[in-house]
């Protein structure tokens, strides 16, 4: 059956990427030495592979912000691609990145507008069509402070694109809310201002109050002291009155700077009266409470008040100054957050840093505190670093000198309450937490001076049993009762790798131990002729033969900022003309 797909030169010669393993450098560590936080030196396909095995199904939520591929030539990125192979090599950590989701889990990554078109269809094939969450448009610059190349002939690009997937099960979202300066409609002005037109005195007006929705309404007032009219609350006796005012008198009303706030605490409710208050500059402001009948009134009659209060939908108050709006799909207002991103984490990435309150929102919507993150290009650090201010758990890799210069000194200063930039005094970040500090394992083969295939002199017994189990899809895992069960599967097997000759008393002697039920893989540089066929439940192998066809060996960077592609043969375009 046919299906839609995005096809590439190369698209079907897919690496098979080596297996590593990840050694543990506890020189480098910081903070806690309990946390299960990893931060990953080195390539990061190889890093995914190595990960991939622990970590399936265990990710929250995925961050990535690849290279754009727009041939820029960035300070810390040659980022500098032929168009296939930037496709063929995001579409490989996709797929471990995916694996990597818990079902429920979420995948945002965020691209410019040269690859943002393919990349959509390529993670449609990945992720599956139906489980794009939306496509975020994000606001990173200031067209107004633009300077625009004159041989720039396309439109200013002040917008970048953040596509969401999720794995499998569709996830719930948080709400995001955005400040504002302007109230939205779903808000209702505590005490305002309405036009003549816009209700008649006495009318009800249809806006309510729904903090008290069983005894206060909205109406318009006419107060007889000097016909101006208002807006106030209906309350429906003296109590309900009393508690509205001591709750909220200082939300009543503010007014125009330089006019200090009207006291309101004694307030006698028994009688008719008015607050009268007259600034210097003979402007008056009143609050009145006044009975009459069963209900009393709150209003005001100054046309300079500035009134600042309202309620949310929920009865909420909230000040006009952090007044929210429900974000959709438009992420306005981060090219503020780019004016000052250079000092965020006190490290310098020119050009290629992203905003502490982008991830920040990311995280909000579909994290909670505990969840594990993860951040397969980290750069400078600034999702991880996030992560660490709200409490999430968390993975970062990246390659080059940058990872001890800029991502490891800037989490180093987050953990011990040295960062007051980004989002700190955001979440109140004081300091806490730490990380483990890992690189890649080189390459396991390597070739001898004959040209044979040989295990690399780098590896220590441990390592080499380490990384033979990892590759042969076991977990390494050495039992501390059974020496030649290191590693396990999940359908009761297990392998024992040697540097040792095999011959058949030592294999006769682990038969004996092994159940029934039970299956062994061993790995020996050489054995006994007719070993290998000796016992149902114990396949011997030979190494490094037994892993040499599971996978490619001796590629240390599968770089995705290549700046050189290799050229592509004219019979490799077949019939196609130019």
């Amino acid at each position: 059956m046919q299906k839609l797909e995005l096809t590439w030169i190369g698209k079907n010669e897919q690496p098979e990427v080596e297996p590593r393993i990840l050694l543990h450098e506890p020189s480098k560590d910081y903070g806690d030495p309990n946390t299960e936080n990893m931060l990953i030196h080195g390539d990061n396909l190889l890093a995914l592979k190595a990960l991939e095995q622990e970590y399936a199904g265990k990710v929250k939520c995925i961050y990535i912000d690849p290279p754009y591929n727009t041939g820029a030539a960035f300070e810390h990125y040659d980022d500098n691609l032929e168009h296939s192979i930037w496709l063929g090599l995001m579409r490989d950590r996709l797929q471990i990145l995916k694996n990597l989701l818990k079902d429920d889990g979420l995948i945002f990554v965020q691209i410019g507008f040269d690859e943002m078109a393919y990349l959509k269809v390529l993670m449609d094939e990945i992720f599956i069509r139906n489980n794009c969450l939306g496509q975020i448009a994000v606001r990173m610059s200031h067209s107004a402070g633009m300077k625009r190349k004159a041989s720039d002939k396309r439109m200013i690009k002040n917008t970048e694109y953040i596509l969401c997937y999720y794995k499998s099960v569709a996830p719930k979202i948080n709400p995001i809310y955005e400040e504002c300066n302007e109230y939205p409609v779903n808000y209702y002005q505590w005490i305002t201002k309405f036009p003549d037109s816009t209700i008649k005195i006495g009318e009800y007006c249809p806006l309510k109050d729904i903090m008290y929705p069983k005894f206060i309404d909205l109406y318009k007032l006419y107060n007889l002291k000097n016909n101006n009219e208002s807006i106030g609350f209906l309350f429906s006796n003296s109590e309900n009155v009393r508690k509205f005012i001591m709750e909220n008198k200082n939300r009543i009303v503010r007014k125009d700077s330089n006019v200090p706030s009207i006291d309101i605490d004694n307030i006698n409710l028994s009688d008719n009266q008015f607050i009268e208050y007259h600034s210097s500059q003979n402007d008056t402001y009143y609050i009145g409470v006044n009975s009459s009948g069963n209900y009393y009134q709150i209003y005001s009659l100054a046309d300079k008040v500035k009134f600042i209060d309202c309620v949310d939908e929920t009865g909420k108050v909230q000040k006009k100054e952090t007044i929210t709006n429900l974000v959709g799909d438009w992420w306005d207002g981060f090219y503020k957050d780019m004016s000052r991103v250079d000092i965020e984490g006190n490290v310098k990435m020119k050009a290629s840093k992203k905003p502490e309150r982008l991830i920040k929102w990311i995280l909000e919507c579909c994290t909670k505190p505990g969840d594990l993150v993860l951040d397969s290009f980290l750069g400078s650090g600034t999702t991880v670093a996030v992560a660490q201010k709200m409490g999430r758990k968390w993975i970062g890799i990246e390659l080059g000198d940058h990872c001890y210069s800029l991502s490891k000194v800037r989490l180093d200063k987050v953990i011990c309450g040295n960062d007051d930039t980004g989002i700190s005094q955001l979440v109140n970040w004081r300091g806490g937490g730490g990380y483990k500090f890992y690189e890649l394992a080189p390459t396991l083969i390597v070739k001898d001076k004959y040209g044979n295939s040989v295990f690399s002199d780098k590896y220590n017994p441990t390592m080499l049993a380490a990384a033979v189990a990892k590759i042969n899809g076991f977990v390494y895992s050495p039992s501390a009762e059974v020496y030649w069960k290191q590693g396990y599967s999940q359908d009761n097997s297990f392998i024992y790798v040697t540097t040792q000759y095999l011959d058949s008393k030592m294999l006769d002697s682990i038969a004996d131990d092994i159940d029934p039920f039970e299956n062994l893989l061993v790995c020996a540089p050489a054995f006994d002729n007719g070993l290998s066929k000796r016992y149902d439940n114990i396949n011997v192998r030979k190494i490094p033969r037994s892993v040499l066809e599971k996978c490619e060996f001796g590629v240390d960077n599968y770089d995705l900022n290549i700046v050189n592609p290799p050229e592509i043969d004219e019979d490799e375009w077949g019939d196609e003309e130019c």
